[in-house]
């Protein structure tokens, strides 16, 4: 496993890669216990994930074509491609993602897969919103949460402020 670190404008991330170039994981370094803050800066393995990263932050991309390899049970694995499908911009419940993975009753296991997504913004589980509209949980923070479906709906611009 290849990883890197980098810096974005909601701070720095951790990205790691197996010897096959999937990406494994994306985190914000203040956002999970398990990322390695010490990963080295220049990793060209690491190279398309940088790029695509801060092409979305540039306001470049609104998807990514990164081939992706989470580990995880299938019930996340099929959550995190329904998470993957929601569009730039848009938005969705829990309970429409437990829809789309074909397990209405499945609301706060959806919630849990959600809070488990090992590959942040690639993998939007920053669009999961609550029933009502509500903003709920995010690893990196409810800060960046808001920065991000902001940014999305175009109501946030760089330079950064949250």
């Amino acid at each position: 496993m290849d990883t890197c670190r980098f810096s974005t404008p909601l701070g720095e991330m951790v990205a790691a890669v197996d010897d096959e170039g999937n990406l494994k994981r994306l985190s914000f370094v203040a956002g999970r216990e398990h990322v390695d803050p010490a990963a080295p800066r220049d990793n060209p393995r690491c190279a398309g994930v940088v790029r695509e990263v801060l092409e979305y932050f540039a306001g470049e991309r609104t998807s990514f074509g990164l081939p992706l390899d989470p580990d995880g049970t299938i019930f996340q694995r099929d959550v995190w491609r329904a998470l993957a499908e929601i569009p730039f911009g848009e938005r969705r419940s829990y309970s429409d993602v437990a829809q789309r993975v074909g397990r209405p009753e499945a609301v706060r296991a959806v919630g849990a897969a959600n809070g488990a997504n090992p590959i942040a913004i690639v993998i939007p589980c920053h669009r999961v919103l609550g029933r009502d509209g509500s903003l709920t949980g995010y690893g990196a923070g409810l800060p960046k949460k808001r920065w991000l479906l902001d940014f999305e709906s175009g109501l946030r611009r760089l330079p950064l402020s949250l």
